[in-house]
């Protein structure tokens, strides 16, 4: 159990503080995560890379030369902010471009991926490779759909050598992604493991079995087996990931034994010694193999086993040296190309940079008035959101890593003083939803909070700040919100996520002849009702859909927490002839 804690809320951030301050000398700390103390050439790549907390050493503990120049650091298991990855990669660049890379997640996609349509529409070439390596996620030839898991340290370790070496965007690219095609992982879990402030374990494992293929959010196995011994999980590991080796590979593999959190060294050195006489008598030659934590799940008992297959190039860079807090290889410094070799590599950045907030905005009267309503809806969408927090992070502990609660929470309650100060400047509506999204994201993190955040903004373009806002524009942007979730998400009505509460609801709304509470009442039975059927659904997107029969009988968490929200809205709205609320 995680017992070790302030406020549970802020887990993540006061233990970032602890990190930079006990390793002041190798990083800094900026806004969104961390980046090396140490100066870097202008013209070097700037590799960054991040996720969700609870994985130390993954992903701050790799910073530092021969390794990555930035980390993002989202919430416990939970993928940082869009805002978050922009500002780390800012502070990282030195002008040769910037290489994100990250675990092949939804809200990571979202987030990282929106960080670098900014990036780029600023003049900095930004690149991503996301890692796959999880084979027990995806079926062959569905790699693209695979979760990263210990071979992020893999992709990580490659790309960074390449970038200390003088690389150009280009090529550090290039290698990253034949690092990720050419790395496997199996891994297993024990017993589950515990969020800072909650009492019970994110999932549990019966008396005498194993999880096969967890993931490292929290995630269950897809299947449960007899607890073995040292040897016989040795030869579970090394059939697996063999039996995925990459066509045409060598005989020189990368190793990696990970431990989990809660697996201890001996057990680990016990387990190898297998593991080692199964990949040499299967002809494999083994280099720098690791043995240890490199990516953790807090107090997971668990572990994985990870190889890579080596090229020529892939092992010089894989078993060049690297100087990080968590991780160092060789001796001495770490060295440096020439100069003129990065020199090759600066780009010059163009655009329009960040655009100053919370300015003052223009607005008219009604539409002032309308961002006031805004004010008390989200006031009270944070009181009911807080008291179900421990209920939704329950549910998306059946087949999710149960983050959805707390990220809810920390979303609406950025998102209320946020929508507060742009009402205290003057703001309309449209800019209170705006900035109340951008801060809903950029504290949530996360596919929640990535959704959330656009959809609120979409919402306040069709509400405007120059008009005033009668019931047909709250349609409107009710529309506009379902739309923006639909396309950042990709998924259908039918995959069991928020968007089978939200369809009916916004249906409901448009068909409904009354206007005030009698459409939003009748709006929250039909999100609430279909948030009840989702427990019939079979998940077909996000981390739940690995473990889909296992969902069956739970509704999903980002459903019922819609449909809350819209029940909450309901309450609130007046009634016809009241004046326009919602």
């Amino acid at each position: 159990m995680t017992r070790l804690f302030n406020d549970p809320a802020s887990f993540a951030e006061d233990a970032l503080a602890g990190f930079c301050d006990l390793h002041s000398d190798r990083v800094r700390p900026v806004e969104g995560g961390v980046v090396r103390a140490s100066d870097t050439p202008e013209g070097k790549v700037a590799v960054v890379v991040g996720g969700g907390s609870g994985h130390y050493p993954a992903f701050c503990g790799v910073v530092g030369p021969g390794f990555a120049d930035g980390a993002v650091v989202g919430n416990v298991f939970t993928s940082p902010s869009a805002q978050q990855a922009y500002d780390v990669a800012r502070a990282a660049n030195r002008g040769g471009g910037v290489l994100f890379s990250y675990g092949n997640y939804a809200g990571d996609v979202l987030n990282f991926g929106a960080a670098q349509e900014r990036l780029r529409a600023e003049g900095v070439d930004t690149r991503t490779v996301v890692v796959t390596d999880d084979i027990a996620s995806a079926q062959p030839g569905e790699e693209t759909r695979r979760r990263g898991i210990a071979g992020d340290f893999v992709v990580f370790k490659v790309a960074g050598a390449a970038a200390e070496a003088g690389y150009s965007l280009d090529e550090v690219e290039r290698v990253a992604a034949a690092a990720n095609a050419a790395t496997r992982t199996l891994g297993v879990a024990f017993d589950g493991c515990t969020l800072p402030g909650q009492d019970g374990q994110l999932f549990t494992v019966p008396a005498g079995k194993m999880g096969l293929g967890l993931g490292i959010h929290g995630e269950p196995g897809v299947s449960e087996v007899d607890l073995p011994t040292a040897s016989e999980l040795a030869d579970t590991f090394v059939d697996g990931v063999l039996a995925e080796t990459p066509s045409g590979a060598g005989n020189r593999v990368g190793v990696i034994l990970n431990g989990l959190g809660r697996t201890k060294y001996e057990e680990l050195f016990v387990v190898w010694t297998r593991v080692a006489a199964r990949l040499r008598a299967a002809g494999l030659e083994l280099v720098d193999p690791e043995v240890g934590e490199l990516v953790t799940s807090l107090d997971m008992a668990g572990a994985s086993l990870t190889l890579v297959w080596l090229d020529e190039e892939l092992e010089r860079l894989w078993r060049a040296p690297a100087d990080s807090p968590a991780y160092r290889k060789g001796t001495g410094e770490v060295p440096r190309a020439p100069a003129e070799l990065f020199a090759a590599n600066r780009h010059a950045d163009t655009g329009p940079g960040d655009q100053p907030r919370g300015t003052a905005v223009r607005a008219t009267p009604e539409s002032r008035e309308f961002a006031g309503t805004v004010v008390e809806v989200l006031e009270a969408v944070r009181a009911a959101i807080e008291a179900a927090e421990d209920e939704l992070g329950r549910i998306d502990a059946v087949a999710g890593d149960g983050d959805h609660g707390r990220g809810m929470v920390k979303g609406v309650t950025a998102a209320e003083p946020a929508a507060r100060a742009a009402v205290d400047r003057g703001a309309g509506a449209a800019s209170t939803l705006a900035e109340a999204g951008d801060a809903w994201a950029a504290r949530a993190g996360g596919t929640s909070g990535a959704l959330w955040g656009a959809g609120l903004r979409a919402f306040g373009a069709e509400l405007g700040d120059d008009r005033a806002v009668d019931h047909a524009a709250v349609v409107a942007g009710a529309r506009a919100f379902l739309e923006r979730v639909r396309q950042l998400g990709g998924a259908a009505v039918g995959d069991k996520t928020m968007l089978d509460a939200l369809v009916p609801a916004v249906e409901a709304l448009e068909r409904s002849g009354g206007a005030g509470r009698e459409a939003w009442t009748t709006a929250a039975a039909a999100a609430t009702r279909a948030a009840e059927e989702t427990a019939n659904l079979v998940p077909r997107v996000g981390r739940a859909r690995p473990l889909a029969e296992r969902s069956v009988g739970t509704p999903d968490a980002g459903a019922v927490s819609m449909a809350l929200i819209v029940r909450t809205v309901a309450s609130m709205a007046r009634t016809e002839g009241e004046g326009e609320r919602a």
